[in-house]
């Protein structure tokens, strides 16, 4: 079952990316030791950190396979593509908002990513103007997703965001898993799926395509929904203008943004 489960990931993974540094902090500790300006730094309030030395300090080992960065070590693999909007990390598919940086030859994470895919405390410290990441005692998570909502999540995201670039499938299971959380809705991605409350909610219910295979992209999407990556933060609706009015969407609701053909509203 969904509810309980994401919402325990979900809460995880915005507080480590709500973990805003100010501008002029610089500070960054993993497991008490201090890094560099040159593998450590902070942009619009996300903390950042050079693979490289994240590997050293933790005692992991970095290798290059191809054009993916593979880190290993302690319980945790962790494979990096440049560009990717995630890292996989022991079959667990983690975001990457901005996608995963490589500058002069140096792969660059937040540090909020590494943190959740090695299972480690990441806090910030106002009072010394630091950002620490605790290593001691820390489990790397294994990849543990509920089948079921895997299965009908990776279908609605296949169904309504074919042909979509990787965010805006990523956008369509935000706002599933949204409304499971929301209250508003039932409380399970098939439930979800299925409501007809207010009518059929997702035309490909209707069609029949919520039935297809859904492509790897969306399966990739709705594990990294499922990680909690969300885009589109709060909202709960969309529509593709190409495609329908969304009359009543557009004038009572809150408009977040547009990835891809869709509009979002909270």
């Amino acid at each position: 079952m969904i509810d309980r489960r994401w919402k325990r990931r979900a809460a995880a993974l915005l507080a480590a990316l709500a973990l805003t540094i100010p501008a002029h902090a610089a500070q960054m500790e993993v497991e008490g030791q201090p890094l560099s300006a040159s593998d450590a730094w902070v942009e619009e309030g996300t903390s950042y950190v050079t693979l490289r030395a994240f590997s050293t300090l933790t005692g992991r080992t970095l290798t290059w396979t191809g054009e993916e960065a593979r880190l290993a070590g302690a319980g945790l693999t962790l494979e990096a593509v440049p560009g990717a909007l995630y890292v996989t990390a022991n079959g667990r598919a983690l975001y990457v908002p901005g996608g995963v940086r490589v500058e002069d030859g140096v792969t660059i994470l937040p540090l909020s990513v590494l943190a959740n895919a090695a299972g480690a405390e990441l806090t910030w410290d106002g009072e010394n103007a630091a950002a620490r990441l605790k290593l001691d005692g820390a489990v790397p998570p294994q990849a543990d997703y509920d089948q079921t909502d895997l299965y009908w999540l990776s279908r609605v995201i296949s169904a309504e965001s074919r042909g979509e670039p990787l965010l805006g499938q990523i956008a369509v299971g935000n706002v599933v898993l949204n409304r499971v959380a929301s209250g508003q809705f039932p409380n399970t991605v098939k439930e979800v799926v299925f409501d007809r409350k207010y009518g059929v909610q997702f035309e490909p219910v209707s069609n029949g395509t919520i039935y297809d295979q859904p492509t790897d992209s969306a399966v990739l999407a709705a594990k990294l929904c499922l990680e909690g990556a969300a885009p589109v933060g709060d909202s709960l609706y969309f529509y593709a203008p190409a495609l329908s009015a969304g009359t009543w969407i557009s004038t009572s609701r809150a408009y977040y943004g547009t990835i891809g053909c869709h509009k979002f509203y909270e």
